[in-house]
């Protein structure tokens, strides 16, 4: 009688469990810009200062499109596009102000972010230093000046060292993230939460063996730091508009 009874009891255990299916993923923590001008940035490829070959400034970009993409309010154009415009005006890289602005006039977008890798270290546990930066267009006065942005490209002052200019004016977030640190460990599992399968063999380790995961943690941390420095600015067109009106061209950005 006992044997009977336990058969419906394991049926409907089985049931159960068939419904509620796998574990759950967490819910990712959103992003969101709350300054009220809902912007639209482009991705430069990424400047590799690491020393690690094997970095790919496309992909690198490729990822932070990716992580602003989540970012409600806010319009991303990917790196491609900022490719082509490169190729337009025959520069690898933005090197000075002026070539800034001209991307975003030539792409319509209000800022341009430019990722820098100045760590990379793929091996578990893995380590990544990196860098962001947000330089604005000024577009509105270039274009109502008639200016040629060719001949503002060749005219161009370019930096003499490696890094992207250091204007008073431009928003930078910076972070080395070593996952050998138990704080930093504990924030990526924080992050895996909602973004992988807990079921799969790897589970959230996959975030320490994947250096494209990783380096997705990465960027996504940084953009919370921008993105929360540009929603505390709600004046920061006027500021913007105020530098062009100043200087013939600015930027859309905080002082450091």
């Amino acid at each position: 009688m006992t044997k009977m009874r336990s058969i419906p009891i394991l049926l409907l255990a089985g049931l159960l469990t068939g419904c509620l299916g796998p574990p759950k993923y967490g819910e990712e923590k959103q992003i969101t810009l709350s300054d009220g001008t809902h912007p639209i940035w482009a991705v430069a490829p990424a400047v590799n200062l690491s020393g690690e070959s094997s970095v790919d400034p496309v992909l690198q970009a490729d990822l932070v499109f990716q992580q602003l993409q989540a970012v409600n309010n806010l319009t991303v154009i990917p790196v491609n596009r900022v490719i082509q415009v490169y190729a337009a005006l025959h520069i690898t890289r933005v090197e000075s102000e002026e070539q800034a602005a001209i991307v975003c006039q030539q792409l319509g977008c209000d800022a341009l972010v430019v990722p820098t890798m100045t760590i990379y270290d793929p091996y578990n546990p893995p380590k990544m230093g990196a860098a962001l930066q947000l330089l604005g267009a000024g577009t509105s006065q270039l274009a109502a000046n008639n200016i040629d942005v060719r001949e503002l490209t060749r005219r161009a002052t370019p930096m003499t060292n490696e890094a992207l200019p250091s204007h008073p004016g431009f928003i930078q977030v910076v972070g080395m993230y070593d996952a050998a640190n138990g704080s930093v460990r504990d924030a990526v599992l924080r992050y895996a939460r909602g973004r992988n399968d807990p079921t799969g063999p790897l589970a959230s380790n996959e975030y320490f063996e994947d250096m494209d995961r990783y380096s997705g943690f990465v960027y996504h941390t940084l953009i919370e730091q921008m993105i929360g420095r540009v929603s505390q600015k709600p004046t920061v067109t006027a500021q913007a508009e105020q530098s062009a009106q100043t200087a013939g061209i600015g930027f859309t950005a905080e002082s450091n």
